[in-house]
This record gives structure tokens, C-alpha cells and sequence, in this order.
């Protein structure tokens, strides 16, 4: 009987294995193939410099959030990296909302006597302990890249790993208005001269797709500059303008949030400020969906345009 049983379990078990051969050849003949399900591309978020224009930031992530589009890593410049460390410790874009709200120039900056500037960004670190939910890049909800320049040699810095704090307020260190930030004997500064809009780091974390974010307006109104500011400001602006090829050629979708009628202080206009990141992102949307439509078996990456050769400095631990 055991000898029966064993026989009679093989013979259903080949079978089993002809009938499925079967019935996929004939799925074969009549042309009906179970279609491949989307991939899910890596998308990068990189998020530009802008002072309170960057509330805008706050935006475009509160429609990816409603739209369901996941975000795999972010990188951020000035204000991008300090809406990023927030978001991608833990935040949600309601909450940011409700943070920016609350927010103003004193907040993170308090007006000091030096040579190397007239405010520091200490402040920056009460901000941060108060509001981040972890404060070690490695504990973070989305993986996170911030940016800083070395003020000595040029280079461009990417934090990765170690503290967020001291990394940010570098990346927000604007020369003339705020002081350098020390960080293991390197003198920091705004990330905006090295990565005015971060799509390159995004490369190097890994992402198939980059959604750039750039803060686009003059630092000052027409007419003569009002004071040393506006000078600093708009000779940034304009810089950044002739290098945009730079960070543009590394950009699947750019994302313009309209904040040319803000001034570079308005923290008190932040929701319309958000509201200009909402409309802009829900523009780009169609072409973002687009990237869902490819099948598994086919690479993002290979359907994207050709991606510029990038430099790739060692990250800078921050401790």
C-alpha cells in the first residue's frame, strides 16, 4: 500500500507539471500574457537654496505625500537641506507646515559683531533638537544628503552620515551674512556654491529618477541695491544662473515653484509660499506618473537620458 500511495503521488505530480506546461503554451498561442507589473523607480527629491522662499519646499512634498509618489532619498542646499533634514527625520509635510508657520528670521539667526560676518546660525541648533525627530543622518526615515562648501579650497561637501545639526547650518552658512561653520577643522559655507540645486549627490545615493527643485528670483527689486544684502544676494543669484547647466543636465523633471514676488526675509507669507510649491508640483505631476509606466523587467535607469559624469568626492562623516 505505501509502495501504491508513493507511485500514485509522483504520477499526479508530473501530471501537474504537464498540464501547467500546457496551458501556458496555449496562453502563448492565443497572444495572452499577464502583463508586467510597474516598477518603482528610486526617486530622488533635491531641494534648492532660497532663504524663506525655500517654505515653498514644503509644498512640492505635501503633493507627492497626497499623490502617493514615494521618495527614496533627498538631497538639500541652504534652506532645501534643513526642509530635508526635517521631512526625512521623521515630519510630515503637514507638520512642516504647520513648523513654517511659526517661523522667522530670529528663529535661527541672531545678529552678532565679527569680521567674518554680522549674524550666526547658532540658533539653528535649538531649532533642530526641538523640532528633528532623530538627529543622526543613520537613523533617518528617508536617506539624506546635505550639502556645504569648503570655504578654502571649493570643493563641494556632501554629509552623509554622523550629526545633522552642524551639517545643515553649514550648508545655510551664506558668506557675508553668517558666520562659517567649523566642522572637523574645515571651514564651511553655503552649500548654493557648490550644489545650488543638489541633482548630482542624488546620483551618487543611488537614485533612477531626480525631481529638482529650484527656488528661481532675483535677491533684490529693480533699481539700485538697497544695501550690502542685496549686493551679496543678487551676485549669488546671477552666479547661480550661469552655472545652472550644472545641476539642470542631472534633472529628469525641474520643478519652479513661482516665488518671484518674495522677498528673501518672508517668512510671514508661508503659506503662500507653500501654496506656490503645491502648484508648481501638481504641473509637473503628469510627467512624474509617466515614470510608474515602465515594466519591471525594464530599467528605469536605461529609459532616462544619458546622465552627465559627476565628480565623486568622499563623503564628509560629520563627527
Amino acid at each position: 500500500m505505501w509502495l501504491v500511495a508513493v507511485v500514485g503521488f509522483a504520477v499526479k505530480k508530473s501530471l501537474g507539471r504537464i498540464i501547467r506546461s500546457v496551458q501556458a503554451f496555449g496562453r502563448e498561442l492565443s497572444g495572452k500574457t499577464t502583463p508586467l507589473a510597474p516598477r518603482v523607480p528610486a526617486i530622488g527629491v533635491a531641494l534648492g537654496g532660497g532663504f524663506a522662499r525655500g517654505i515653498a519646499h514644503i509644498g512640492v512634498l505635501k503633493v507627492l505625500e497626497e499623490e502617493g509618489i514615494p521618495v527614496r532619498c533627498v538631497a538639500g542646499t541652504s534652506v532645501g537641506a534643513l526642509i530635508g533634514a526635517v521631512y526625512c527625520s521623521g515630519l510630515s509635510a503637514a507638520e512642516l507646515e504647520k513648523v513654517a508657520h511659526s517661523c522667522r528670521f530670529t528663529t535661527f539667526a541672531r545678529w552678532t559683531v565679527s569680521r567674518y560676518g554680522f549674524a550666526s546660525n547658532d540658533r539653528m541648533v535649538t531649532f533642530l533638537r526641538r523640532t528633528l525627530k532623530v538627529t543622526n543622518f543613520e537613523r533617518l526615515r528617508i536617506p539624506l544628503g546635505v550639502t556645504a562648501t569648503d570655504f578654502n579650497s571649493g570643493e563641494g561637501v556632501v554629509f552623509h552620515s554622523g550629526s545633522i545639526i552642524d551639517p545643515v547650518r553649514a550648508s545655510c552658512a551664506y558668506p557675508g551674512m553668517f558666520l562659517p561653520v567649523e566642522i572637523r577643522g574645515r571651514y564651511l559655507i553655503d552649500g548654493m556654491l557648490s550644489h545650488p540645486v543638489p541633482t548630482q549627490p542624488l546620483l551618487e545615493m543611488g537614485a533612477d529618477r531626480i525631481l529638482a527643485v529650484h527656488l528661481k528670483g532675483s535677491w533684490s527689486k529693480e533699481g539700485a541695491p538697497r544695501h550690502l544684502f542685496d549686493v551679496i544676494g543678487q551676485s549669488f543669484a546671477i552666479a547661480q544662473d550661469q552655472m545652472s547647466h550644472l545641476w539642470r543636465s542631472a534633472a529628469d523633471v525641474l520643478v519652479e515653484p513661482d516665488v518671484a514676488g518674495f522677498a528673501y526675509d518672508d517668512f510671514k507669507r508661508a503659506g503662500d509660499l507653500i501654496r506656490a510649491g503645491e502648484v508648481a508640483m501638481r504641473q509637473a505631476l503628469p510627467e512624474v506618473r509617466s515614470w510608474f509606466e515602465a515594466p519591471a523587467q525594464t530599467p528605469v535607469a536605461a529609459k532616462a537620458k544619458p546622465r552627465p559624469a559627476v565628480a565623486r568626492p568622499a563623503p564628509m562623516p560629520a563627527d
